[in-house]
């Protein structure tokens, strides 16, 4: 089942305590896209500058991703980040931030992107993400990406959207704030009463916590000893995760835990090398694989 992702697109420049990579192809709707390519078919909707490499969209239309939705701003520039990690890795400071045309986008959807019935609406403002919902008015599952700049300055139009999508994903943080509460499980439980379905809590190397009316489950990452760049690493989650839900079209119970799986393993992979270098260089084999290993340890 074709899947719909609307989100940023990105130049990165990536600082870590032992490398640095700049201008290197970003953003979350990529991550999302070429995670999720692995299991689903995958149609991107975003919106990139004139300096935009053509290589990039070449290297993402070669892995069966339909670009048709980027679209190009002439005379504008593409969305950049320029991050540093900390030592830990899990920390890491945002040294600056230039949204470009990111700032204005306003997606119009194609009549071939209008019948999708998975969609993922990336972190971006919440009013971007209604006019989404707005325009796919058939979709089977939405589900939703968001961030504490959004629960801080647009939190009414994040509630209403809550009311509208079937799950939402988001980290431990922004869980609390949102919920505001400091416990992560009643966190949890709060975020779901506000309206989806299921909210997944992003733990970072702690993996994630899964919350619907009637069952509540922590799934730990995946414990790779190499980790050299964790940027996009929670798109990839959430890439892995709804490819996954694409491919079987459906989302009881037990496709989303085996989902999330495949979400955790996804991103185990993206961090142990910078950008999509990683996940580049791997077969939907290596993920059945991981997931397999997974699963053993999961196992008592």
């Amino acid at each position: 089942m074709p899947l719909l992702v609307v989100g940023s697109v990105a130049l990165d420049c990536v600082e870590t305590p032992t490398d640095k990579r700049d201008d290197v192809l970003g953003g979350s709707a990529v991550f999302f896209s070429y995670a999720a390519s692995f299991f689903s078919p995958v149609k991107m909707i975003g919106t990139v500058g004139e300096d935009w490499p053509q290589e990039h969209t070449t290297f993402l239309e070669k892995r069966g991703i339909d670009t048709s939705g980027i679209e190009m701003i002439k005379g504008g520039k593409t969305f950049r980040w320029r991050g540093r990690y900390l030592p830990n890795m899990n920390d890491r400071e945002t040294l600056e931030v230039h949204l470009n045309v990111f700032g204005e986008f306003k997606p119009k959807l194609q009549t071939n992107h209008r019948d999708s019935k998975f969609v993922f609406l990336g972190n971006a403002s919440p009013v971007t993400q209604l006019s989404v919902l707005d325009q796919v008015p058939d979709a089977k599952l939405t589900v939703a990406d968001t961030m504490d700049l959004w629960i801080n300055i647009q939190r009414d139009e994040l509630e209403a959207l809550l009311k509208r999508i079937d799950g939402l994903v988001l980290n431990d943080s922004e869980a609390k704030l949102l919920a505001e509460d400091e416990n992560l499980v009643r966190a949890g439980h709060k975020v779901r009463a506000m309206g989806p379905k299921f909210v997944v809590i992003k733990k970072g190397e702690h993996g994630a916590m899964f919350f619907s009316e009637h069952e509540m489950y922590v799934l730990p990452a995946y414990p790779t000893p190499q980790v050299l760049d964790p940027t996009g690493a929670g798109d990839s989650f959430a890439g892995g995760m709804m490819g996954y839900l694409a491919s079987k079209d459906r989302y009881d119970p037990q496709s989303l835990k085996e989902a999330l799986a495949y979400g955790v393993v996804t991103a185990s992979y993206t961090v142990e090398d910078f950008s999509l270098d990683r996940l580049a260089g791997i077969e939907r084999a290596d993920l059945d694989r991981r997931v397999a290993e997974y699963r053993q340890m999961l196992t008592f």
